[in-house]
């Protein structure tokens, strides 16, 4: 299984920089395993069943990019940090210029918030703040942005609005420096029309990290590497995906990083139970999905372990028939994109 095997022509126009407004207007391509329809993300009442229960990922993304200033004598030089996930001591991070900060170095940010360079290595630092919990949270509010994915990023920087827009109407739990971008299409009245439906809804968490950015270096995808996500499925969440399935509904996540997370809670047994900790989980084609029934998701990078996801879901051949039709089409690509219902 080769990476060229998944690699495809995306026109750079098709690459969206701002979400649909409202979130359920954007375009909503409907594959089941014989036909294609073409719909918006409003339709899905139309398109889900009494019974089906959806998967969302309630983590909430945190402000993690931050701008600061380090001071040697009397010279200023401005770093750029972006967190990327808790440790013992502080924060992991990575910065630029890397090369140019050293340890023990105060780094800061405005305001009250400020942080010392503990540990460095080649790839990252790390940061201990000077301000913890609650206070932590409200500086980091104030003086951080949105981490938007590389591709957005290199269009145009963060603004006031991505605090709103690169984030889902549920999010809870603070911990991704990523968003599940498949649910930000959701606004609270469809998920009242679905719940008014008879649609089902179950909440896990995932705190989707950098990583899921990184690229794929090997030419042999089996071998990748995948980075390591914290996240759980409570008693709760298990008992009402096993309800669902003993009562002929279908399970179906909404995003890539909701179905990782039940997908690993069922590698046990094969059903999904109580979860909570770190997973690698790597889905690509030849995986036996245990769980999932359909997958709502947007449309992903070429060479790309989410678009090794969605083919190992949907089979290959259909994969490429699907992102060819999008492209086709118009469909607008990435996390500020159009979506998809994937129904094998």
């Amino acid at each position: 299984m080769k990476l060229s095997d998944f690699d495809f022509d995306l026109p750079e126009a098709l690459i969206a920089t701002r979400p649909a407004r409202p979130r359920s207007a954007a375009r909503l391509l409907v594959a089941h395993a014989d036909h294609l329809l073409d719909l918006h993300v409003r339709d899905l009442v139309d398109v889900f069943r009494p019974g089906d229960r959806l998967i969302l990922n309630n983590t909430r993304v945190l402000p993690v990019r931050l701008f600061g200033t380090r001071q040697r004598a009397d010279a200023v030089a401005k770093v750029e940090v972006t967190l990327l996930d808790p440790t013992a001591t502080g924060w992991r991070a990575l910065a630029k210029p890397l090369r140019k900060v050293q340890v023990g170095e105060v780094i800061r940010f405005g305001g009250d918030l400020c942080a010392r360079v503990v540990q460095k290595s080649e790839t990252d630092l790390t940061l201990e703040f000077n301000l913890k919990g609650p206070d932590f949270d409200a500086a980091l509010q104030a003086a951080g942005q949105m981490p938007l994915p590389p591709y957005i990023a290199a269009k145009r920087p963060a603004d006031a609005q991505d605090k709103d827009d690169y984030q889902t109407v549920f999010a809870r739990h603070p911990g991704a420096v990523a968003a599940p971008t498949a649910s930000l299409h959701f606004e609270p009245w469809l998920l009242q029309a679905l719940a008014d439906k008879g649609v089902d809804f179950t909440e896990v968490t995932l705190h989707v990290g950098a990583g899921t950015f990184l690229p794929v270096k090997v030419d042999d995808v089996t071998t990748h590497k995948m980075h390591t996500e914290w996240g759980e499925v409570t008693p709760q969440a298990a008992a009402e995906i096993a309800a669902t399935k003993q009562a002929g509904g279908r399970i179906i996540p909404v995003g890539t990083t909701a179905l990782r997370l039940i997908e690993t809670a069922a590698l046990a047994t094969g059903q999904v139970q109580a979860w909570r900790g770190p997973t690698d989980i790597f889905i690509y084609p030849g995986f036996r999905f245990a769980v999932t029934d359909g997958l709502m998701t947007n449309f992903h990078l070429p060479k790309s372990t989410l678009l090794m996801l969605v083919a190992a879901f949907m089979g290959a051949g259909r994969m490429r028939h699907v992102y060819d039709h999008a492209i086709a089409n118009g469909y607008r690509f990435f996390s500020y994109g159009d979506s998809s219902l994937l129904i094998p």
